[in-house]
């Protein structure tokens, strides 16, 4: 099994960080074809770990050594990564195993209230499981789950639990489920909408929470907006699937002001969703790649484009209306200290705020404030 240490060598030294770690594996595995479905698997688990736990071990050690030691601190049970790593474990040097969690994130960056920072570090070596969230035959998905031996929890009526990497896609049709985290599901518990409403999702993406709302209220009138044309037709392929009618669409970077009134013009909105892009580091357990290569300019970058965003944003918001920041961050830098200039700047008047701690599930952590415009 050399070629296996051989190939991880490889692969770490040659990924940068610069595209998502899925992308550069299957881009690797492509080149070379003679990997099998067992060695493509411990390959990625391998690089995985690496990214999860390496910068955690001390650097001295032997190459193969600092991964067995990355596998073992992520707790594998690929009985082939098992047999592959025994030779090297424990190393020769017993005193150089030691760990160090707080070496992961080596930043001195302050997190969001109602998250504790090593209970964040130790859950970046831990596998987040697949979420997905029911719209309809509740009772018939759940019984072939069963019917399947598939181990899943009901977090929620509607939210469901499953081992990552569970084919659901071909067990139940598509239109029956969404693929969505647990704790940004928990986001639609704070919308109110009501029909008829003129609802704003200013940076949409491929419609997550628009399809939340729809769901909820389907009488919404929905207008989304993002900076990326192929991310909205993403979204209306969603739509489509899931039997909405189209909202209404714009190409435009709310983060410019001139551009944003020149797009949208005269138009109010009752309600806004404002889920920003951000580090999103309360999901970096799903791709710890981020985590590792993370840079702390990064987070300045991210905060500067968020307030601009929530603030050109709430110049569109009625009277009366709410808007709901979200991202999928856990520092404070992109949450409460947004939060705070946007009422500074603004006037609004946060009504709820809170960090959705998803650890204890396995899920991704989010946070969301409700902030309302005086009448």
């Amino acid at each position: 099994m050399q070629f296996i240490w051989q190939h991880i060598d490889t692969i770490i030294q040659e990924y940068t960080g610069a595209h998502p770690l899925p992308y550069f594996l299957k881009g690797y595995y492509k080149q070379h074809p003679k990997l099998g479905s067992r060695d493509r698997k411990m390959l990625s688990e391998m690089a995985y770990c690496w990214y999860r736990a390496e910068k955690a071990v001390d650097k001295t050690l032997p190459f193969n050594e600092r991964m067995t030691a990355c596998i073992h601190l992520c707790r594998t049970e690929n009985k082939h990564l098992l047999r592959l790593i025994e030779p090297y474990y424990p190393p020769a040097n017993a005193d150089k195993l030691k760990v160090d969690i707080d070496r992961i994130f080596p930043h001195d960056i302050e997190l969001s209230t109602g998250i504790n920072k090593t209970d964040w570090l130790n859950n970046m070596l831990v596998q987040p499981d697949l979420f997905i969230r029911l719209r309809k035959e509740h009772e018939r998905v759940l019984a072939l789950l069963e019917q399947e031996n598939i181990p899943y929890s009901e977090i929620t009526n509607d939210c469901i639990a499953l081992p990552n990497g569970t084919p659901i896609d071909k067990m139940i049709p598509p239109f029956v489920y969404v693929v969505q985290d647990a704790s940004s599901q928990k986001t639609a518990e704070y919308f109110t909408p009501k029909p008829y409403e003129n609802w704003w999702d200013c940076c949409s993406g491929a419609g997550g929470k628009s399809l939340l709302l729809k769901d909820k209220e389907p009488l919404v009138e929905l207008t989304v907006s993002d900076t990326r044309k192929t991310i909205l037709n993403n979204l209306k392929e969603r739509f489509r699937l899931y039997s909405h009618i189209f909202p209404t669409t714009f190409k435009v970077d709310v983060a410019n002001s001139e551009e944003l009134h020149d797009v949208m013009r005269n138009r109010e909105f009752d309600n806004i969703i404002c889920d920003v892009p951000c580090t999103g580091s309360g999901t970096w357990a799903r791709t710890p790649e981020q985590m590792h290569f993370f840079k702390a300019k990064t987070l300045v970058e991210y905060a500067s484009r968020q307030r601009d965003i929530s603030v050109n944003a709430t110049d569109l918001l009625k009277p009366g209306g709410k808007l709901y920041y979200i991202t999928c961050s856990v520092f404070k830098e992109e949450n409460e200290h947004v939060v705070e200039h946007l009422v500074k700047q603004t006037g609004l008047i946060v009504e709820r705020s809170e960090l959705i701690n998803g650890i204890g599930i396995k899920a991704d952590s989010m946070f969301i404030a409700v902030l309302k415009k005086p009448a």
